[in-house]
């Protein structure tokens, strides 16, 4: 039975595929690369295989940016025996070198900076003059070298305690400085060495520990196969469609007016091998679809942040803070000890997956419809594993829903290192109807010169550019038929099975379009009730589209119609037009040398609820005045902008006469003030006393003026108020 080990998450890695061989073991056989599958996703699968007999170890190398995808992707399968571990050198061997030296690896960039690293180690110089001592110090200094022209260098003063005391030297004056201590020599010859090594090491290997069948199978020859998945230039879709004479509206002037048909589209996969290595004989197929890729840093070492806690001292107690209590009751069996958890898991066994089946004959067709990893795309192993590869399927059923598709060419390739390759993954006829695209965003006075192309096979087409071809006599050079001529390029969105799209080329400057809108609006529904006036309203947003057919052609034209959020369209009511995500697409026919109209008209309905008590007379009579309110409503909008008039000329009133009171009681204060500085007994004094009098009246009968006033406004808006609540229509 075959036994597939899963050693890492599928995910989406490709490394530089680098060589891969077997070593070691009982037997080795070479591995090599058998499948290669690209995805629009960034990433690629790689797949190698070996035969093997017995033990075998596997390798496989990768660059050091690469191994977080490996680790993250890497997946073993062993048709019987089965896979122990996977090893591979640490992360960060440069460092792990010095993590017991006495110095760093940024010692090592100067002696200076390694001798201040080294204090307290003995030194020996050599030299003239030689002295054997205890680094103390190394400092840097400044001096002039000898000249006129004030010319500096950098020097280093070492400082060594010897028997006789201080001594110094000049570092750079030394002829030799060692270590007195072998010890210490042999640590820095060693860090050196690590150093160099590192820097050649661009590059891990992995080796993966493949053991012979221990469950009584008979042994002998097994197939092993490594794939993994890491990161990989995106393959690019390109097409080219040709068209028969007159096929465009670009060449209808001088081919005259064809019927709809079919163009011949080719497809063309363009893709990069930038793996490090060359591909001989490969599986390729490529993937068209929008899969989640992600990364990790796995190969990276993390570390738990621990708090740390004082050194406990005799006489000092230090008790951990109580954050309260809980009740177990029903949360206690799920506190259970990891090795009473460890018996409910499935043994791990049970849940390894089984390999894909065997690539798939190289006869199959072009291109294949199929979700990623589904059996359209995944090679099969016979029927004696139909119950396992049913496991595997539904194992990759998330990556299966992703709706990708699949492209597999049917013979081996060969693609060095470096290079491009252009994988054909379309050839076929498809119907072709050609239009002219009204975008106003694009061209506002021009339509443009489009195809409608609709996939009528059953495999998906990615996106990519296409290129249009005219072939017709008018192309061809004398005698050699018809001929094909640049027409133009165009977009082309991912187009599903049955689908359609419009692929514009260029600009159609036969026909010229004018847009003219006009908003308005309509009222539906009037209702008065409780002193609220609601009127159900629809605005409307018409726009006239006139289109000046081309003189010598017809023309079927698609005008794109903005739409709008909470607006539907209500003229043509005749037609179901298609809709993209931001237009409607509205089809119009255009004799040639004629001009016709198109108006497009969206609807919203609304309502708007209006308080009357809040408005003026003018503005309820505004409302009355209205022709598209019924009359009951506009007779008793006018009713009511009398009733509001009259409180208004109430409230007037009131106005009036407390601006007259607010004068009297000032000019009183004029004339209390004039009396102070009059002789008492003067006729001025007398004669003011008078006007005082008469003010003191006139405010009395303001006073009774001003409450009957108010007692007057008090009724009229009561009677106001009685008339709102009482209208209902």
């Amino acid at each position: 039975m075959t036994r597939a080990i899963l050693l890492a998450s599928t995910a989406l890695l490709m490394a530089t595929p680098a060589a891969l061989a077997a070593t070691g073991g009982t037997t080795g056989g070479q591995l090599a690369l058998t499948r290669v599958l690209l995805s629009t996703g960034g990433v690629g699968y790689f797949e190698y295989e070996a035969t093997v007999t017995g033990d075998a170890d596997l390798s496989l190398e990768v660059r050091r940016d690469q191994v977080d995808d490996v680790l993250k992707s890497i997946v073993v399968y062993d048709d019987k025996g089965g896979v122990g571990t996977i090893g591979l050198p640490g992360a960060e061997p440069l460092d792990t070198a010095f993590r017991e030296l006495p110095f760093s690896a940024d010692d090592l960039t100067s002696p200076a900076a390694l001798l201040n690293a080294m204090r307290g180690a003995e030194v020996t110089s050599g030299g003239s003059r030689q002295l054997t001592g205890r680094l103390m110090s190394v400092t840097e200094e400044t001096v002039r070298l000898p000249g006129n022209d004030a010319t500096t260098t950098t020097r280093h003063r070492v400082t060594l305690m010897t028997a006789d005391g201080l001594r110094q030297l000049v570092l750079e004056e030394a002829d030799a400085l060692r270590f007195t201590d072998p010890t210490v020599q042999a640590q820095i010859d060693r860090a050196l060495s690590a150093v160099a090594e590192n820097a050649r090491r661009e590059r891990r290997r992995l080796t993966v520990h493949s053991h012979a069948p221990q469950d009584g199978q008979a042994a002998g020859e097994r197939r092993v196969r490594v794939g993994y998945v890491a990161e990989m230039p995106l393959w690019k879709a390109t097409y080219r469609l040709s068209l028969e004479a007159g096929s465009t509206q670009a060449g209808q002037a001088q081919a005259g007016q064809a019927k709809d048909g079919k163009g011949a589209l080719q497809g063309w996969a363009v893709l990069e091998n930038l793996s490090g290595e060359d591909w001989r004989g490969v599986d390729l197929t490529v993937v068209s679809g929008n899969p989640v890729t992600l990364r990790q840093a796995l190969y990276t070492p993390y570390y738990v942040e621990r708090p740390e806690v004082p050194v406990e001292v005799l006489g000092r107690v230090l008790p951990t803070a109580d954050e309260g209590t809980v009740t177990l009751n029903d949360a206690r069996p799920a506190m259970r000890p990891q090795s009473e958890l460890s018996r409910t898991v499935a043994p791990p066994a049970a849940a390894m997956a089984p390999p894909p089946p065997a690539p798939a004959p190289m006869g199959e067709p072009l291109a294949k419809a199929a979700p990623y990893g589904s059996a359209a795309g995944t090679p099969a192993n016979g029927a004696a594993n139909g119950a396992a590869m049913a496991a595997v399927r539904g194992a990759e059923a998330g990556a299966a829903e992703g709706a990708q598709v699949l492209f597999h060419y049917p013979q081996p390739v060969d693609v060095p290192n470096g290079g491009t390759l252009m994988m054909p993954i379309a050839a076929r006829a498809l119907p072709v109807e050609r239009v002219a695209l009204y975008q106003p965003a694009t061209d506002a006075r021009h339509p443009l010169a489009s195809l409608r192309l609709r996939n009528d096979g059953d495999t998906a087409l990615p996106p990519g550019l296409l290129t249009f071809y005219d072939r017709g006599p008018g192309n061809a050079a004398a005698g050699s038929g018809n001929g094909a001529a640049y027409v133009g390029d165009a977009r082309m969105a991912t187009l599903p099975a049955g689908d359609s799209r419009l692929l514009s080329f260029a600009v159609d400057q036969a026909v010229t379009i004018d847009r003219e809108e006009k908003p308005s609006r309509r009222l539906s529904r009037a209702t008065l009730a409780d002193g609220v006036l609601t009127l159900s309203v629809t605005d409307r947003q018409s726009t006239t589209y006139t289109v000046a057919g081309a003189p010598d052609a017809d023309r079927s034209v698609v005008i794109e119609h903005p739409r709008r959020a909470g607006w539907e369209l209500a003229e043509p009511a005749d037609t179901k037009p298609d809709a993209t995500a931001a237009a409607y697409r509205l089809p119009l026919a255009v004799p040639a040398g004629k001009t016709v109209t198109l108006t497009a008209t969206l609807e919203r309905p609304r309502q708007e609820r209006i308080v009357l008590t809040d408005l003026s007379a003018d503005q309820i009579a505004a409302r009355a005045s209205a022709p598209e309110l019924p009359a009951e409503v506009r007779q008793a909008l006018t009713a009511l902008a009398g009733l509001r008039a009259a409180v208004a000329e109430k409230e007037r009133r009131i106005t009036e006469l407390e601006d007259e009171r607010t004068e009297r009681i000032a000019d009183q204060d004029r004339l209390r003030e004039n009396l102070k500085a009059l002789p008492a007994g003067s006729d001025l004094h007398k004669r003011t006393l008078a006007k005082m009098g008469e003010a003191e009246n006139r405010l009395d009968g303001l006073a009774r003026d001003l409450a009957t006033a108010r007692a007057e406004a008090e009724k009229a808006r009561q009677t106001l108020r009685e008339r709102v609540k009482a209208m209902t229509i």
